[in-house]
């Protein structure tokens, strides 16, 4: 049986071999054995020239190989033996014990692979491409040369698509590559949708592969639709044969999860309709949803209704609450639409501060707590739940615009105490330095940045007499800043965000009431700033995210007729193709002058997850809700 995937980088053949595959099981994978396909750490060997120098001129050779192809090559029996367990007991006569030992051998790879293979016996390295990793692979994995089975996989994984995963996987699982098949594995969770759209191998997937992929907790999926959508279209391939697999798929997928609307559109497919047993396990599902669930509950040991780990973790840190300073820290997870108290709290309670994530780290810049005005900056890391120190900004900045660009984090105006600021500083991680970089054109606290294309772009704030609307960019390249169209309105407290090369200014205080407007702005095709639809809660100071292809945007300060002002919890997202606002699960604290940011692909994310937090403190029989 042979498949092949189609891909434009790396082309791989798979081929079935029982006997090879049983003795390389044993070889490479025993039980309890560490999987090597991956190398550790890069070799500290350094090869001597002069091997390479007397194999190209034949010089003291005392072997011969023969290829399949009649190709033959001298080379040195020590070093190709050092390279290889398998050559050092074919020379050395280790298996027939008293024999003479043996000058030439006959390999069934081709002169150009073995060259290959010759070339890192005596370099320590080899050149890969796609034309060749695969056949490189398979005779590095037989004759036991460990070092080139090591590049091949770490090739293959750089090389890993939606369209090559599926087969990388299974060449994978054929020479046994623990590693890499883990990684493939997660590969394919994590971009389960992008697979399922571009890959031509996933209606290749039997049964058992597709069965094991939609019932993972951790497939990276926005709704419970797409994996119905990939049953019928696994199915739709070869329906004579398949059909009889459609209920036995049907009861992997959290049909509970769906909006009720799409669940009756299921209920009357086809694949349903043709069989008593799946019409009648809708018919219970349809029963459930409707009659057994409380509203606000998620029971996770059933699961219909067993949500999703999502990949993407929203935090939302510090803030302003019950009239003071919060250290707090929530966590939403999107596929149960719930937010969690985390254990997460920083020591220092700060507002008004400024939040961006790089290397999967969070940095929580500037800020206030009531009584002092912070330069400090603080990070997280989610892995390890740790907060350190890191260098202190040279000025103190609350009402601060913080974006990250360059894998360098910008820090603009705010307020010191005494004035509001146009002074602007970069700092750098790795170093652990801030530096000054050239000041805006205005002096703005309360405003917000967002990076785009190698430019970090300011909107509106406050300079101490005014709330405004004007706009400016920074070129990182020219270190220069200057003016972008005017906002449609002055906006104190907005937010400012990038999504789909376009800027997106929500929200704010024009001086008078909280706004629920929102405007875009696409720079270097928009002469001037658009319109978009309003929010459904006028906001300002709030935290604002992309998540899921939407625009987040959460707690707040809201408008109160009887006090003035209150801080909200909140949280309504925007979808920027349809131009409409939709309500999500409210914060469990209000809060306003907050920050968020979404870490993707975090190692734990089961942690920050409604399942793992249900499983974790109250076993697998919980229901959870929303405190």
């Amino acid at each position: 049986m042979q498949l092949r995937r189609v891909s434009s980088k790396t082309k791989i053949k798979l081929t079935n071999s029982k006997k090879s595959c049983k003795k390389r099981k044993q070889q490479n994978c025993r039980k309890n054995d560490k999987c090597v396909c991956m190398p550790m750490q890069p070799s500290s060997f350094e090869f001597p020239r002069i091997w390479k120098e007397l194999r190209l001129k034949n010089q003291l050779c005392d072997g011969v190989v023969h290829c399949s192809d009649g190709t033959e090559f001298k080379i040195h029996r020590a070093i190709l033996s050092a390279a290889s367990p398998y050559f050092r007991a074919l020379f050395t006569n280790s298996i027939n014990r008293g024999q003479p030992e043996t000058y030439e051998a006959n390999v069934a790879a081709s002169g150009k692979i073995f060259a290959l293979l010759l070339d890192f016996a005596y370099t320590g390295t080899c050149s890969i491409n796609s034309s060749n990793v695969e056949d490189l692979l398979k005779f590095a994995d037989q004759y036991e040369i460990l070092g080139v089975v090591q590049l091949c996989c770490r090739y293959l994984l750089d090389e890993l698509c939606s369209t090559n995963c599926l087969g990388i996987l299974h060449f994978a699982n054929q020479y046994f590559c623990n590693d890499l098949v883990k990684r493939g594995q997660r590969f394919v969770k994590h971009n389960f949708s992008k697979v399922l759209m571009e890959s031509s191998e996933f209606v290749h997937l039997d049964k058992n592969e597709l069965k094991e992929i939609i019932t993972d907790d951790e497939l990276n999926i926005k709704n419970e639709e797409l994996v119905f959508e990939s049953v019928v279209k696994w199915i739709n391939f070869c329906p004579r044969s398949r059909k009889i697999y459609f209920f036995e798929l049907l009861r992997c997928i959290r049909l509970g999860n769906m909006a009720r609307d799409n669940l009756i559109a299921i209920a009357r497919h086809p694949f349903v309709e043709e069989k008593h047993e799946c019409k009648e396990y809708m018919e219970k599902v349809v029963s459930q949803i409707e009659t057994i669930m409380c509203p606000g509950k998620i029971d996770i040991s059933n699961v219909i209704f067993r949500p999703r780990i999502s990949y993407d973790v929203l935090f939302a840190i510090g803030g302003w609450s019950a009239g003071s300073p919060t250290n707090f820290v929530e966590t939403y997870d999107v596929r149960a639409d719930r937010w969690l108290l985390s254990s997460d709290t920083d020591s220092v309670p700060r507002a008004y501060h400024g939040l961006c994530t790089l290397n999967g780290i969070i940095y929580v810049i500037g800020g206030f707590d009531g009584n002092q005005y912070f330069n400090t900056v603080r990070r997280f890391n989610p892995v390890n739940h740790m907060w350190n120190e890191c260098a202190c900004m040279y000025h103190h900045r609350c009402y601060v615009s913080v974006v990250m660009s360059d894998n360098k984090i910008y820090a603009m105006g705010g307020y010191n105490g005494r004035i509001r600021m146009n002074t602007a500083e970069r700092y750098d991680p790795i170093k652990n330095q801030w530096e000054i970089i050239p000041p805006m054109q205005k002096q703005r606290s309360d405003a917000s940045a967002a990076s785009l294309n190698e430019k970090i772009y300011i909107v509106g704030g406050f300079n101490g007499q005014e709330v405004m609307r004007s706009a400016e960019v920074f070129d990182i390249k020219t270190s220069q800043w200057s003016y972008i169209p005017q906002m449609i309105s002055a906006r104190s407290g907005v937010s400012l965000v990038v999504y789909d090369n376009t800027l997106y200014a929500l929200g704010g205080f024009n001086g008078y009431v909280r706004l629920t407007s929102g405007e875009k702005y696409v720079p270097g095709e928009s002469p001037w700033w658009t319109e978009i639809s309003e929010m459904m809660t006028p906001r300002s100071n709030f935290a604002t995210v992309i998540l899921d292809d939407y625009i987040y945007v959460i707690g707040g300060f809201n408008d109160n007729f009887v006090s003035g002002s209150s801080t909200i919890n909140f949280v309504e997202y925007y979808d920027p193709e349809t131009d409409d606002w939709y309500d999500a699960s409210p914060m469990n604290l209000n809060r306003s002058a907050l920050s968020a940011c979404v870490i993707s692909g975090l190692p734990n994310t089961k942690e920050y997850s409604v399942l793992g937090r249900s499983q974790q403190e109250w076993g697998q029989g919980a229901e959870i809700g929303t405190t």
